[in-house]
C-alpha cells in the first residue's frame, strides 16, 4: 500500500506543481489584456474567455520594446527615461537595485558573472558553487594578496546570496557554465550537468 502511494506521489507533485507555475504564469500575463481598450478585449468578439492570449500579448510588447530600444533613437529615449526614474525618491532606488540584477544575469555585455568557482563556504570543510564578479578599482591593490570578488546565492533562490572578496588560491575554477551552475542551485542539485569530475580538484587540492 505504502509503495503505490508513494509512486501516486511521484506522479503527482511534480505534475500537479507544474500545473500551478503554469497556471499562474498565464494567469498573470492574461492581466496585460486589461491594457487594451474593452472593446478590443478577445472575450468580447470571440464571445469566450481563452487562457493564455495575454501572453502573446506580453511577448508581442517585449519584442517590440527591444526593437524600438536597439534602434539610436529608442537609445535616447530610453536612456532619459531610466534617467528620471532613477531621480524618482525610493522607486529610484529600487529600480537601480533591480535592474543591476537583472543586467547581471541576462546581460552578455560583460556585467555579468565570469564564471563559476567553489570556494569555501560556510566554514573550512564545506564547499559552495560561487560566480566570479568584477573587484572594485577601490579594493584593487588594498589587499596583500590577489583577491576575487564572489557571489555565493542561496537555493533555491539565485537572486539572493552573499558577496564577498576571497583569496584567488583558496578559489577552484570549475568547467561549467553560469546557466548549468543556476539550474543546479535553483534545483537544489537534483538537477545538474556538471561532470562529477570537476569536484575531484577538491580532493587534489587538499
Amino acid at each position: 500500500m505504502k509503495k503505490f502511494l508513494v509512486t501516486g506521489l511521484l506522479v503527482w507533485v511534480p505534475l500537479g506543481i507544474t500545473i500551478w507555475v503554469l497556471n499562474l504564469i498565464i494567469t498573470t500575463m492574461d492581466q496585460s489584456l486589461l491594457l487594451l481598450p474593452r472593446k478590443w478585449h478577445p472575450d468580447m468578439w470571440l464571445g469566450m474567455h481563452v487562457p493564455g492570449l495575454g501572453i502573446i500579448l506580453t511577448l508581442g510588447v517585449v519584442l517590440l520594446t527591444g526593437l524600438l530600444v536597439r534602434n539610436v533613437f529608442g537609445q535616447r529615449i530610453w536612456a532619459a527615461s531610466e534617467k528620471a526614474m532613477q531621480h524618482i525618491p525610493f522607486v529610484g532606488n529600487i529600480y537601480k537595485g533591480v535592474k543591476q540584477v537583472s543586467d547581471t544575469l541576462l546581460s552578455g555585455n560583460g556585467n555579468s558573472f565570469r564564471k563559476v568557482l567553489l570556494v569555501r563556504y560556510p566554514h573550512p570543510d564545506a564547499w559552495s558553487l560561487a560566480f566570479q564578479t568584477n573587484v572594485p578599482n577601490v579594493v584593487q591593490g588594498k589587499l596583500d594578496e590577489e583577491h576575487v570578488a564572489v557571489f555565493i546565492p542561496t537555493t533555491p533562490s539565485p537572486v539572493n546570496g552573499f558577496y564577498f572578496f576571497v583569496r584567488k588560491s583558496d578559489t577552484i575554477a570549475l568547467d561549467m557554465t553560469v546557466d548549468v551552475a543556476l539550474r543546479s542551485i535553483v534545483s537544489m542539485g537534483v538537477v545538474s550537468d556538471v561532470d562529477s569530475t570537476a569536484f575531484h580538484k577538491i580532493y587534489k587540492a587538499d
